[in-house]
């Protein structure tokens, strides 16, 4: 079983500006939004909501040969801990979407970037930091956003932090325990988790980054929460795929000195005692949305919540789950 944190893997970059896959210096231009992580599952979505917008984007990335966007997309290749390249990819840009994976040195680059996004005369920041990072304070990820989501405030950004709950589609890399053991095997507990689909993070991202960089005026601080339209427990997921898959799926208990075991197959021990620590506190927190939370984002979205039942239903009809 691989597991997925609720964070998007981070892109590192190194020096040179391109323009599409054409390899050609970009302009340098007054309104641009920039867009990290952008290979990434939500920062490429990021990209693909800007592009419908018809925003003029730049996507922040380790290697251009793998950045799948549109033609008029502009290219950064350069490196978080690299300070001239990120001088030379903050030029010209006026919004910055911030995303940090998890790493052990996510906070140092995250402060680095803000700092020289400062420098750059970089005001307008939409950063995706986590859901209760302020309370699942002995987790690593978690604690690291908080910190940065302090310096942004500190420092008198024009920002809105986004604070997604744990991601509906961390769960495509359990489909086979899911489909051929018949057990959802996350340790997400009884108190339950406002589940939210990485479709939606990106939308309500892209919808933010457009409207701080349309805005005459410096818009104040904003915090919003990511979630979806249920909190669900292990055995409310587990009855879930029992109606999609039309067969008995049933949720085994809350061990999470087996589920860090697990892990430590795939990923650094240390990431795999972080995801522990975070899996304890999905037990004893939860992730629970505030009064209001899912009203605000399908009023900001137009549209209904994508849901754990649509994702599992999705999964099983293109054939993920057979």
């Amino acid at each position: 079983m691989v597991f997925v944190s609720t964070m998007e893997p981070f892109i590192v970059w190194s020096y040179d500006v391109f323009q599409g896959n054409n390899a050609t210096p970009i302009k340098e231009i007054n309104m641009t939004i920039l867009v990290t992580g952008a290979t990434g599952t939500v920062g490429h979505q990021v990209v693909e909501q800007l592009v419908k917008r018809g925003a003029d984007v730049r996507a922040l990335v380790r290697d251009p040969s793998k950045a799948n966007f549109a033609a008029d997309v502009g290219i950064v290749q350069g490196d978080l801990l690299d300070v001239d390249s990120l001088r030379s990819a903050f030029s010209g840009v006026s919004t910055l979407f911030l995303l940090n994976a998890v790493l052990p040195d996510e906070y140092t680059q995250a402060l680095i970037a803000l700092n020289v996004a400062r420098e750059a005369g970089i005001d307008r920041i939409v950063y995706l930091s986590v859901i209760h990072s302020d309370r699942y304070v002995n987790v690593p990820h978690f604690a690291g956003k908080y910190g940065v989501e302090r310096m942004i405030e500190q420092m008198d950004f024009n920002a809105t932090i986004l604070r997604p709950a744990y991601f509906i589609n961390n769960d495509i890399t359990i489909k086979d325990v899911v489909t051929s053991h018949g057990i959802y095997p996350m340790p997400i507990g009884s108190k339950g988790l406002a589940m939210v689909d990485t479709r939606d993070i990106a939308e309500v991202a892209a919808i933010e980054l457009i409207r701080r960089e349309q805005s005459a005026v410096p818009l104040p601080l904003d915090r919003i929460n990511l979630v979806g339209p249920d909190t669900l427990t292990g055995a409310d997921v587990a009855a879930i795929w029992t109606q999609v898959l039309g067969r008995p799926i049933i949720y085994p208990g809350d061990d999470t000195a087996a589920f860090e075991q697990n892990l430590r197959q795939f990923m650094p021990n240390w990431m795999a005692f972080d995801m522990r620590l975070m899996s304890e506190r999905f037990l004893t927190e939860g992730m629970i949305p505030d009064a209001g939370d899912t009203e605000r984002l399908t009023s900001l979205l137009g549209r209904p919540l994508r849901s754990y039942r649509d994702f599992a239903a999705e999964s099983a009809a293109d054939g993920r789950t057979q």
